[in-house]
């Protein structure tokens, strides 16, 4: 079971394990977020994993401590497991507190993997590691597919990573501060422009606006704003959402401010 939007990867790797990707489409209403109700509707007697990502990738919702217990406790009732995204974990805002499936017992912790990275957090993007905590049967049988896959990762991202674990943290604050005033700029922007409507995002660096009343499928709005105003969004179609675009704010101000503005000169001239 997958929540939409979701990252555009979790289908495709579904299929690729020989299973069926079951679609859960969420709304702008309820911060992208899937409810208890719909994820018991959802549940089949096949049903064997329900993935959650929060913060999320594209829209940058981040579930309460309440909405996660909500949702774990149906699977542990059910005996599906949950895949826990929870690679955007440090980069939260407002206040706003990351929570794992895993922490709330022994037997939560027992039907959660957790999937996790060094990607986001600590810039270590190119240096393809992550990581992942799952019981030892399951951790046993990805290690045997991950060790003829990619056999595995070199020593020196592996020094890095340990070096990110176990040394200071003093630059979130610093990010987080950044990241924060971006997003809350771009947030305000996007919604001044007439015809578009965006949730501010609690945690990653993505907002994911609804333009879908421009009458525009998400992939031919990305198309002509990057031929007529040289910026480049991702269609949502991507992340299972067609009535919106993502974008980053993991970029400088300028650029923010530049891309807004050629944004908000392209809605003006689709609305003429």
């Amino acid at each position: 079971i997958i929540p939409a939007p979701y990252w555009l990867s979790y289908p495709e790797m579904v299929k690729l394990a020989g299973a069926t990707p079951v679609i859960v489409k969420t709304t702008e209403a309820n911060e992208f977020k899937i409810t208890p109700d719909q994820l018991l509707s959802a549940i089949t007697p096949k049903t064997k994993l329900f993935i959650l990502n929060s913060p999320s990738n594209p829209t940058g919702t981040v579930y309460t401590k309440e909405e996660i217990k909500a949702l774990a406790d149906i699977c542990l009732d059910k005996g599906v497991f949950i895949m826990s995204d929870e690679i955007y974990e440090k980069l939260v805002y407002d206040g706003t507190e990351h929570v794992s499936a895993a922490s709330f017992s022994s037997d939560h912790y027992s039907n959660t993997i957790i999937v996790h990275g060094f990607s986001k957090a600590y810039s270590m993007t190119g240096w393809r590691l992550g990581f992942l905590a799952a019981p030892e049967p399951i951790a046993k049988a990805i290690d045997a597919i991950q060790s003829h896959s990619t056999s595995n990762p070199t020593s020196f991202a592996q020094r890095g990573a340990i070096a990110a674990l176990t040394g200071p943290h003093d630059h979130l604050n610093v990010w987080l501060s950044e990241f924060s005033r971006r997003r809350n700029y771009a947030w305000r922007r996007l919604n001044e422009i007439p015809g578009i409507t965006c949730i501010n995002a609690k945690g990653a660096f993505y907002l994911f606006p609804n333009i879908s009343s421009f009458g525009l499928s998400s992939t031919e709005f990305c198309a002509q704003l990057l031929e007529k105003e040289l910026v480049a969004a991702v269609p949502g179609i991507a992340f299972g959402a067609d009535e919106c675009i993502r974008i980053s704010y993991a970029t400088s101000m300028e650029n923010i401010e530049k891309g807004l503005d050629r944004l908000e000169r392209f809605c003006k001239s689709l609305s003429k």
